[in-house]
């Protein structure tokens, strides 16, 4: 075997490694299309659940259709869910021995997280579009402009890549499906948590400063206001900057579970 020594051939090595195993994922997911069907699913069943059976009891704070102030939040919560799909692909790997069978091949160890990346961010890219003509048909409408629309599509996608790598990491620690239950069952309390459905300011003191600072928080309000939709508003810096903050939040947090991520997988092979 050939050892790749300049930086320029490891690149290009590592692309090309990334590259087959995105194909190859999705090839999984083509043969496998209940996944696909359970990842669009269950956010659909979310935006009906309040739209129409829960949407009538919530406000939003200066008035405006709680329904135009709830579709960001969905879409935001539905790149939260995306976290658990991607730990339970991370997970099923290892329990079949796909992981071992790929770190006791010559390639890179970051394209096989890299390929597992990209072809989660095509099934994201599938379930956010689905869900968007599905808040179209319940009533929601955008009155932003296609820049500031394609702008929030993407800020939505952005978080989607940011928690998707702390899946992967979370998958490469654990290894194990009830750690998984663990990580489903916080999902909704972390979204909760958060500025997804009311506002913070209805919170308590402290909570409601936990909420703020969410970083879905953050692209919830972003996108409610490229969108063009009613928000909750807010006096402190975060509340003030959602745009700015939706762009800091997932940058740190891939910044930080990326190379983990790469470090874990590496550690695995020794």
């Amino acid at each position: 075997m050939t050892v790749l020594t300049h930086p320029g051939s490891r690149l290009r090595w590592a692309v090309a490694d990334a590259a087959v195993l995105t194909r190859r994922y999705l090839a999984h997911l083509r043969h496998q299309p209940a996944e696909l069907a359970g990842a669009v699913g269950f956010p659909i069943l979310l935006v009906l659940m309040f739209a129409f059976l829960l949407g009538g009891m919530m406000a939003v704070p200066g008035g405006g259709d709680y329904r135009q102030a709830l579709l960001p939040g969905l879409f935001t919560m539905t790149m939260l869910f995306g976290l658990s799909a991607t730990m339970i692909a991370v997970v099923t790997d290892a329990q079949r021995g796909i992981t071992d069978r790929f770190r006791s091949m010559p390639m890179a160890p970051s394209a096989v997280l890299v390929g597992r990346a990209a072809a989660d961010m095509v099934t994201s890219a599938i379930a956010l579009g689905v869900l968007l003509l599905v808040g179209l048909a319940v009533g929601w409408r955008s009155s932003g402009s296609p820049g500031a629309v394609v702008l929030a599509v993407g800020l939505l996608l952005l978080l989607r890549f940011a928690l998707l790598w702390v899946g992967i990491y979370l998958g490469l620690l654990v290894r194990s499906a009830g750690a998984v239950t663990a990580v489903q069952t916080l999902e909704f309390p972390v979204g909760f948590l958060s500025g997804l459905f009311v506002a913070p300011a209805t919170m308590p003191a402290v909570v409601s400063t936990i909420a703020e600072w969410n970083p879905l928080s953050s692209t919830a309000a972003a996108t409610r206001a490229l969108f063009g939709n009613p928000g909750w508003g807010g006096d402190s810096w975060v509340a003030q900057h959602p745009v700015l903050m939706a762009v800091v939040w997932p940058l740190v947090i891939v910044a930080v579970f990326a190379p983990l991520s790469v470090y874990r997988y590496r550690e695995m092979s020794r």
